[in-house]
C-alpha cells in the first residue's frame, strides 16, 4: 500500500509554480496560446460557425476568460471561477467531430508555439481530458 502524500496549499502552489517554470510557461505564453488558438478556431469551417453563433461579438470578453481558465489550469492562479460545461451543453448541433477538430487545432497551435515538447504535452493532455469529459457529459450521460 502506498502512503498518501498530504501537502499544504502553499506546497501545492509552489509545486505548480516549479512545474510551470520547468516547462517554460507563463502568463505571456498562455495569452499567446489562447489568442493564436482562437484565431484558428474563428477561421475554421467546421467549428468557427459554432463559436461565432455562441460568442458573436463578445470575443473581447471571451478571450480573457479563456486566458484565466488556462492560467488557472497551468499556473494554479485560481483566477477562473466559471462553469464551462453548461454553455457547451446548450450548443445546438454539437457533435463529436467538433471536439475532434477543436483538439486538432489546439494541437496544431501547440506545434507552432509551445516552448518545448514537455509544455506541448502538458497542455495537450489537459485539453484532451477536457474534450473527453465534455463529450461524455454531452453525448453519453444523457442517454
Amino acid at each position: 500500500m502506498t502512503d498518501v502524500v498530504r501537502r499544504t496549499g502553499e506546497e501545492r502552489r509552489a509545486s505548480i509554480e516549479e512545474n510551470a517554470e520547468a516547462l517554460g510557461i507563463d502568463e505571456a505564453f498562455i495569452s499567446t496560446l489562447v489568442d493564436t488558438f482562437y484565431g484558428k478556431v474563428r477561421g475554421d469551417a467546421l467549428i468557427g460557425p459554432v463559436f461565432e453563433g455562441a460568442i458573436g461579438e463578445s470575443w473581447d470578453a471571451h478571450l480573457p476568460k479563456m486566458k484565466s481558465f488556462w492560467s488557472s489550469m497551468a499556473l494554479g492562479t485560481k483566477t477562473y471561477n466559471g462553469r464551462p460545461l453548461p454553455p457547451h451543453m446548450r450548443l445546438p448541433g454539437l457533435s463529436e467531430a467538433h471536439f475532434t477538430r477543436w483538439l486538432t487545432l489546439f494541437n496544431a497551435t501547440l506545434d507552432e508555439i509551445a516552448p518545448n515538447p514537455a509544455a506541448h504535452d502538458f497542455f495537450l493532455e489537459r485539453a484532451a481530458r477536457i474534450a473527453k469529459s465534455f463529450q461524455f457529459m454531452i453525448f453519453q450521460a444523457n442517454l
